[in-house]
């Protein structure tokens, strides 16, 4: 048994925060939320977030960051990414930069375009060889429910990804060894843009074909991002890559594909926001990665028009004709 503390105490901290307990470890949530704290600790419940599960009634909460911070061998930083930045340089003196640090955050920040583990060891002066991240398909609402899934724990250090996959496997979670940090965080970002896509071509009722084109055309562009910041392709064909692709682009549990199906509805982002008001990680990505594909030299016209309907300069219906009139090159290049 170890002990592990979670920073953030939504829907997705909560989440893993029995998947820990489950797995044996001790688990401290750290959150701001007075009512949720004490809800955590009295009902064993965070119905906010995550109605009708009840939780390990091994699993406590807190509201002092301090306490986490000391209780924690390793530390999960489990809150939305773009307020990352903002939370680190609160915690800077606090934050015991020696243990390990495990992100399950997917996005890019937008004014600075970095990526989340980029943002640690910026602001905290941690080491690479200290950090993980968890990701892969991993929707709460079903994880909560301790249905069956998979994920890639990813470090350039070998010994902290093993950390990971003994922290976090379960019978019902499995937890899988990477070496490819770069390629497993630009495509947990960047499949948040394509969900959005097939989320509009929904809300467009637009069929299978459509969404379908979407989500391979879209696999390809996210392919593509990666190796040109030095992933391996071959991230992209597992859980990572795929794996999270179809997750986030097929169910409606997706906030970036429920915001795009909105959106294509609706038409207008002012109504959409006033319908979704979850954070939506891939609406504040979306022009912070296509910046970043841009500087490589990296044709993604998939999130290029998205990065212009939800910044509103153009209409959903106008993002997906846009994609019809793409120039027809080889599909599939190998290099």
């Amino acid at each position: 048994m170890r002990k592990v503390s979670v920073l953030g105490s939504g829907a997705w901290g909560t989440t893993l925060a029995q998947v820990l307990a489950d797995a044996g470890q001790e688990v401290l949530i750290w959150g701001r939320n007075v009512s949720v704290v004490d809800e955590i600790n009295n009902d064993h419940t965070n119905h906010a977030f995550l109605p009708g599960a009840q939780l390990p009634s091994s699993i406590r909460a807190t509201r002092d960051v301090q306490e986490a911070f000391t209780f924690g061998e390793a530390l999960v930083l489990a809150i939305p990414a773009q307020s990352l930045r903002e939370n680190l340089v609160s915690w800077k003196g606090k934050f015991p930069v020696a243990k390990p640090i495990i992100s399950t955050l997917k996005g890019i920040e937008a004014h600075s375009l970095s990526r989340m583990t980029e943002i640690v060891v910026e602001e905290l002066g941690a080491s690479l060889e200290n950090i993980g991240l968890i990701t892969g398909p991993n929707l709460a609402a079903e994880m909560i429910l301790r249905q069956p899934a998979g994920a890639v724990a990813a470090s350039v250090n070998p010994k902290i990804s093993a950390l990971m996959i003994d922290l976090f496997t379960t019978p019902y979670f499995r937890v899988y060894p990477s070496d490819d940090l770069v390629g497993c965080e630009l495509a947990g970002a960047t499949k948040s843009v394509i969900a959005l896509a097939v989320g509009m071509a929904v809300g467009l009722e637009l069929g299978e074909n459509t969404q379908s084109m979407i989500i391979t055309r879209g696999l390809s562009e996210v392919a593509r991002f990666g190796q040109a910041y030095g992933a391996d392709p071959l991230t992209n064909l597992g859980l990572a890559g795929m794996g999270d692709l179809v997750a986030s682009c097929g169910s409606g549990l997706s906030r970036n594909r429920t915001f795009g199906e909105v959106l294509g509805r609706m038409g207008s982002l002012e109504k959409t926001h006033s319908q979704v008001a979850k954070t939506v990680e891939g609406v504040a990505s979306a022009p912070a990665i296509l910046e970043l594909a841009h500087r490589v030299g990296v044709e993604v016209p998939i999130i290029e028009a998205v990065a212009d309907a939800v910044s509103g300069k153009i209409t959903p219906g106008q993002a997906l004709d846009r994609l019809m009139t793409v120039p027809l090159e080889k599909e599939i290049e190998v290099e």
